[in-house]
């Protein structure tokens, strides 16, 4: 039988043709199972948002001072949510949700009665961003028909693309730039399984190999073992943990909390050589721990961005302006030196090298 159409269960079962090359037929099964998956997710994901961002809105009413009120209404769930479903649920996060709610009422109820076709939550998020109604309509009407992906809609709202292409004389000159500087954006097939906001909605960890690679995943899990063997305090918290801002996700390499100094320590492995965006990310990392978890009586917290460059290994630490005499004083008693930090990314890659030569014998 070389079609099943018409066996009705869903689009995966109807669209399915066999043909003679079985691996194009499996390829073609999978990669259309998991955008059925996807899309299935996806709605419900949405559907929860908007109605929580509903329900808060609801709520809102209630309160004489309703700014006041709000933001406490959120601070009580946030910390119940939390509690009880895990990730996924930050004072950032419903606030998204009530914003979503707010500028989309009307996304599940059209004319004909039935609901539009949907992008991604998000893409959502990401259009909340925009002010200006008509370029937001805009970005969400060209994503859907275009089908960008999520970091392709950030980066064109970022570059101001409508208003260059209402402004430019030769929109196809714009519109074939924009193309070739996202066409990476366009081809990961695995956005799906990576999506933190899809792993933390199904009560999912992060995966991270999907995040790290062979040799970084090495270094890391053995600077992890380094520095919890040094004795000077050193408890481990997390490995890639996810930071989400409003424009995008990032993923914080290694997490600790050195009980001695009563700080936390913050390590991002970068595989090229450090930027200035690398300290300045790391600064940010840095800014949003000590605004959401430090606590009373918890010092500063304290960033280490390394360098695994294959000609050069560097350690930079990162203090924010005004705690450098606390790290001269005291951090650099505890924390392991440049020089330690660099011999152990080599021995790392040393032996990560020798390892893969053995396998090739």
């Amino acid at each position: 039988m070389d079609s099943i159409i018409g066996i009705g269960q869903n689009d995966v079962m109807n669209s399915f043709t066999k043909t003679d090359d079985i691996l194009s037929d499996m390829k073609r099964i999978i990669e259309s199972s998991q955008k059925e998956a996807y899309r299935a997710v996806n709605t419900i994901l949405v559907q929860r948002n908007w109605l929580i961002g509903y329900r808060i809105a609801s709520e809102e009413l209630k309160g004489e001072n309703r700014a006041d009120y709000g933001a406490e209404v959120i601070k009580n769930l946030s910390s119940a949510l939390t509690k009880e479903f895990g990730k996924g649920y930050t004072k950032s996060n419903l606030y998204s949700f009530y914003s979503f709610y707010k500028i989309y009422p009307d996304i599940f109820h059209t004319v004909s009665g039935k609901s539009a076709p949907l992008l991604t939550w998000s893409h959502y998020r990401t259009l909340l961003q925009v002010e200006d109604k008509t370029a937001r309509d805009w970005y969400e009407k060209e994503a859907a028909e275009q089908t960008w992906s999520v970091r392709t809609l950030q980066r064109n709202i970022s570059s101001q693309y409508y208003y260059r292409i209402l402004q430019t004389q030769n929109k196809g000159l714009v519109e074939n730039e924009m193309k070739r500087l996202t066409s990476d954006y366009q081809t990961d097939k695995l956005e799906f399984i990576k999506n933190p906001v899809i792993a933390e909605f199904l009560g999912l960890s992060s995966n991270s190999d999907f995040t790290e690679s062979e040799l970084e995943s090495s270094i890391l899990t053995n600077l992890q073992k380094f520095l919890m063997e040094l004795g000077k305090g050193y408890a481990f918290v997390a490995r890639q943990q996810h930071i989400h801002t409003e424009k995008q996700d990032y993923f914080i390499d290694l997490v600790f909390y050195n009980y001695i100094l009563k700080c936390f320590v913050l390590i991002d492995l970068k595989t090229e050589k450090i930027t200035h965006q690398d300290v300045g990310q790391m600064d940010m990392y840095i800014r949003m721990y000590d605004e959401l978890k430090r606590s009373d009586g918890d010092n500063p917290t304290i960033g280490i961005v390394l360098c695994s460059d294959t000609d050069e290994d560097i350690a930079r630490f990162s203090v924010m302006h005004g705690n450098e005499q606390l790290f001269a004083s005291k951090y650099k008693l505890y924390l392991p030196s440049e020089e330690e930090l660099r011999a152990e990314i080599e021995t790392q890659k040393a032996m990560f090298y020798l390892q893969h030569e053995k396998d090739k014998e």
